[in-house]
C-alpha cells in the first residue's frame, strides 16, 4: 500500500508532479480529500507500469561478492530481484549487482505468463552497470520512459520491485521524492525513496507511470557492481535515467559490454578537485590525451564547447561517456589557446608500471634538487654512478633537463616518464666541482626493502621554506604605515605526544592518535592509519593499547605517528565511513608535521578491507597499503603514474584466507602495482609478531623512493 501524507503535503507533492495532473484534480468531486486523491494517482501510475517489470531469480555462483559494507563481504541473497523490459522481444534490463556472483542460471518471470523463462546476459553496461537479459518471449509491454528533460528536483518518485509476492501481485512500492539530479558524475538521479537489493533493477517511477530510471546502488568513488550497496535504505538511492538506458540499448543489444570512456588525465590540484581550476596534473601515456597531444600543465577550457573552470566540472562532462565516444578539448597552454578535435576515448588504459630512478632521497631538506640518502642496487642510479651524499638536481629527456625542487617535484615530473625512457641527470657531487651530466634508462618500482636503511633519513629542516627553481620576482616594499605596538605573542603550543583519544568536529565519529614522544615538528612523520577489525567499543580500547605497545618503538624509530579511526558499526566498517576517516588524516595532518608520500592505510581481516579499499579509491590521499589476513575485496583497476600507490600483503600459512590473500597478490601484480608479500609460517589469522612489524616499518621507511 501507498504510504499516505498529510493533505496540504499531498496537495504540495501532486502539483510538483506536473502540470500534467492537474486535470486529475478537476475530475474529483468537491467532497473527496486530497490524501485519497494523492493514493488514487499513485496507485494508477503503479498499475501503469506493473506489466513491465519482471522478477528475477538466479542460482548458482558464489556466495559472497565484492565490496559494499567493509566488513564481512556481502552475501550474496538467494531471494528474488527486478528487472523492466526494454523490447517487446524478450530484452530486460536489470541491475550488474544482481549478477556479480556470477550466477550459473537466470531465470525470469513476466507477468501475465504461467512459467518462468530462462535467460542469458547479453552484454554489461560498466559506465553505468547495467546488464542486459534476454529471453525467448514476443509481444512483451514496454512502459513509456520520461524524458530527462522533464524530470525535476523535488517531484514525486516511485522505487517499484518485484519481491516474494510473485507477478500475479502488484509491485512493492516505496514513495518519496527526486532529490537530486546528474549525480554520481553527471550518471544518475538520486531519491529519497527507500532503494535496496530486492528492488535494484527497477524502475524509478513519475506520477503519470513513466519510467524516469533503472534503480541501481551507485558511489562517486567506486566502479563495481556492488559500490554503494551500503546505502541501501538510507535516504539516497540512485537510478540511471531510462532515456540513457534507451540509447546504450543498441550497442548492448551486440553483445559487447560497453565501457567507460577515459580522456587519461589528472588533476594538478588532487587535493581539490571541486574547488581547483581544471589544470592537468599528468598525462597518462598512451592514452587519448597523450595521442592528441594534450600535455600537463594546460588547462582545460572547454569539453565539447561546453565552458568548465573546476576540474569537478570535467568529470561530470566524461563521466557519462563510454569507450569509443569523440569529445573535443579546448586548452591553454602558456598564453596560447589550443583546440583537440574528434579525440576518441578509451576504455582501458595499459598497465603501467610505476618508473624509478632508483634513489632514496633524505627527507625534510629545503635546498633545490634533492639529496640521495640510498642508492638500490642494480637500479639505473647506480648503473649511471650515482652515489649517497650527491644532489640531484635535475631530470628530463631532453637535451637540458629540467630542474626541480623537492622529492615532490621529482616525483611529479618522473610521473610522465614511461620506464624505460632514456633520460639524462644533473648531479652535483660535494667532491667535484663541476656538474655531472649523466644518461640512465627509467626501470619500474621494485618490490622489496632495503635490509638496512642509513641514517640520516632526515635534515630535520621540513619547516624552513623551501628554495624555488624560480625565485618569485620580489613585491616592491610599501610605505611604512603607522600601526599601534603590536601585544607580546603567546608561544606557540608544545603538540601532544602520547595515546590521545579525540573526536571529529561533529562529534559523531572517535579516533585515538599516538605520537611518539621524541616527535619534532621539524621532521616529516609517516601516518598509519590502523582500521580496526570488528568489536565492541571495550575491544577497540583494548586494541589501540595493544597497537601501540607492539609499534612504540618503531614509531620512535622511523617516524611515525599512528591514528586509529573507530567504525560505529560493531560489526564492521562500511564504505560509507571513508569520508570520516579522511577527516581524521587531514585532521592529523593539519596539527603535526605529516609526510604525505607516506601515508599508509593498515588493516587486519575486515579492517584490512577496509585498507584496500581507502588505498584504491582514495589514491590522492594514500600512498601505501599495509593488510593482515584480509583478501582483496574490489578489482584494482589500472595504476596512475600520478598517484603511486604500493601494497604490503600479510598472511598466515595457517589463514583460512591465504589462497584468497594470494590471489589478490596476483591480481595488484598483473596491474603492475608494486607488491611485497608475505606467507608467515605457523601463523593463523592473527596479527603479526615483532619481526614482522619491524620489516613494515622498514618498508614504510622506504615509500619515498623515486
Amino acid at each position: 500500500m501507498v504510504r499516505k501524507v498529510c493533505s496540504a503535503r499531498a496537495l504540495f507533492l501532486v502539483v510538483l508532479a506536473g502540470v500534467a495532473v492537474l486535470p486529475l484534480i478537476a475530475q474529483q468531486t468537491a467532497g473527496e480529500d486530497l490524501p485519497a486523491l494523492q493514493e488514487k494517482v499513485l496507485r494508477d501510475a503503479v498499475l501503469k507500469v506493473a506489466p513491465s517489470i519482471v522478477q528475477i531469480e538466479t542460482s548458482g555462483g558464489t556466495d559472497l561478492i565484492g565490496s559494499g559494507p567493509m566488513g564481512p563481504r556481502i552475501r550474496k541473497g538467494v531471494g528474488p530481484t527486478t528487472g523492466i523490459v526494454v523490447a517487446p522481444d524478450g530484452y530486460i534490463i536489470s541491475s550488474a549487482f544482481n549478477f556479480a556472483n556470477k550466477p550459473t542460471a537466470i531465470f525470469v518471470a513476466v507477468p501475465g505468463q504461467a512459467n518462468r523463462f530462462p535467460a542469458k546476459e547479453v552484454a554489461t553496461d560498466r559506465t553505468r552497470m547495467l546488464t542486459l537479459l534476454k529471453i525467448e518471449a514476443a509481444g512483451l509491454p514496454v512502459a513509456t520512459a520520461a524524458p530527462k528533460k522533464e524530470i525535476k528536483v523535488g517531484q514525486s518518485a516511485l522505487a517499484l520491485g518485484r519481491t516474494w509476492t510473485g507477478t500475479d501481485q502488484p509491485p512493492s512500492v516505496s514513495y518519496g521524492i527526486v532529490s537530486a539530479v546528474d549525480r554520481i558524475w553527471g550518471k544518475a538521479l538520486q531519491t529519497d525513496a527507500k532503494v535496496s537489493p530486492v528492488n535494484y533493477g527497477g524502475p524509478l517511477v513519475d506520477i503519470q507511470g513513466r519510467v524516469m530510471g533503472v534503480l541501481v546502488p551507485a558511489s562517486p568513488q567506486g566502479q563495481d557492481e556492488t559500490a554503494g550497496v551500503e546505502w541501501y535504505d538510507s535516504g539516497i538511492g540512485f537510478a540511471i535515467p531510462m532515456e540513457d538506458v534507451n540509447a546504450a540499448f543498441p550497442r548492448l543489444k551486440d553483445g559487447k559490454d560497453l565501457k567507460p570512456g577515459m580522456l587519461g588525465i589528472t588533476p594538478q590540484n588532487q587535493q581539490d578537485p571541486y574547488g581547483a581550476v581544471p589544470e592537468i596534473g599528468s598525462v597518462l601515456p598512451k592514452s587519448a590525451a597523450a595521442v592528441a597531444g594534450i600535455l600537463p600543465g594546460d588547462t582545460i577550457l572547454e569539453i565539447n564547447g561546453t565552458k568548465v573552470v573546476r576540474y569537478n566540472q570535467v568529470k561530470h562532462i566524461l563521466g557519462p561517456k563510454y569507450d569509443g565516444d569523440v569529445v573535443s578539448v579546448k586548452v591553454k597552454r602558456g598564453s596560447e589557446e589550443k583546440f583537440f578535435g574528434e579525440i576518441k576515448l578509451t576504455g582501458t588504459l595499459p598497465a603501467l608500471a610505476q618508473p624509478f630512478l632508483g634513489i632514496l632521497p633524505i627527507r625534510d631538506d629545503p635546498e633545490l634538487g634533492v639529496q640521495v640518502r640510498y642508492v638500490y642496487p642494480k637500479s639505473p642510479a647506480e648503473g649511471a654512478g650515482i652515489k649517497p651524499g650527491d644532489r640531484v638536481l635535475s631530470i628530463g629527456r631532453d637535451k637540458i633537463p629540467a630542474p626541480f625542487s623537492g622529492r615532490e617535484e621529482l616525483v611529479a615530473l618522473l610521473n610522465n616518464i614511461l620506464p624505460g625512457s632514456e633520460v639524462k641527470v644533473e648531479v652535483r657531487r660535494p667532491e667535484v666541482k663541476d656538474l655531472l651530466t649523466l644518461t640512465l634508462r627509467l626501470g619500474e618500482i621494485p618490490d622489496g626493502i632495503p635490509d638496512n636503511l642509513p641514517e640520516p633519513a632526515t635534515l630535520k629542516k621540513a619547516l624552513e621554506p623551501r628554495k624555488e627553481v624560480k625565485p618569485k620576482q620580489p613585491v616592491q616594499p610599501k610605505p611604512p604605515v603607522e600601526t599601534k605596538k603590536e601585544e607580546k605573542k603567546e608561544p606557540p603550543k608544545k603538540p601532544e605526544t602520547g595515546l590521545q583519544q579525540r573526536s571529529n568536529a561533529a562529534r559523531d565519529h572517535n579516533y585515538w592518535v599516538y605520537v611518539p614522544d621524541n616527535y619534532d615538528p621539524n621532521i616529516s612523520y609517516a601516518l598509519l592509519v590502523w582500521l580496526h577489525a570488528p568489536g565492541k567499543a571495550n575491544e577497540k580500547e583494548k586494541d589501540a593499547e595493544a597497537m601501540v605497545d607492539l609499534w612504540d618503538s618503531f614509531c620512535e624509530e622511523n617516524h611515525i605517528i599512528m591514528v586509529g579511526p573507530k567504525a560505529q558499526n560493531e560489526s564492521g566498517w562500511l564504505a560509507s565511513e571513508s569520508d570520516f576517516v579522511r577527516e581524521t588524516i587531514n585532521s592529523v595532518s593539519a596539527e603535526y608535521t605529516i609526510d604525505k608520500q607516506r601515508i599508509v592505510a593498515h588493516g587486519m581481516g575486515s579492517g584490512g578491507m577496509m585498507a584496500y579499499r581507502m588505498g584504491l579509491v582514495d589514491r590522492d590521499l594514500i600512498r601505501g597499503v599495509v593488510t593482515t589476513g584480509a583478501a582483496m575485496p574490489m578489482q584494482p583497476g589500472e595504476t596512475q603514474t600520478s598517484q603511486r600507490l604500493s601494497f604490503f600483503l600479510i598472511t598466515g600459512d595457517r589463514d583460512p584466507q591465504a589462497k584468497l590473500i594470494s590471489e589478490s597478490k596476483d591480481k595488484l601484480i598483473e596491474m603492475k602495482y608494486p607488491v611485497l608479500f608475505r606467507e608467515v609460517p605457523n601463523m593463523g589469522h592473527q596479527y603479526p609478531g615483532a619481526e614482522t612489524v619491524k620489516e613494515i616499518a622498514r618498508w614504510i621507511d622506504s615509500l619515498d623512493r623515486e
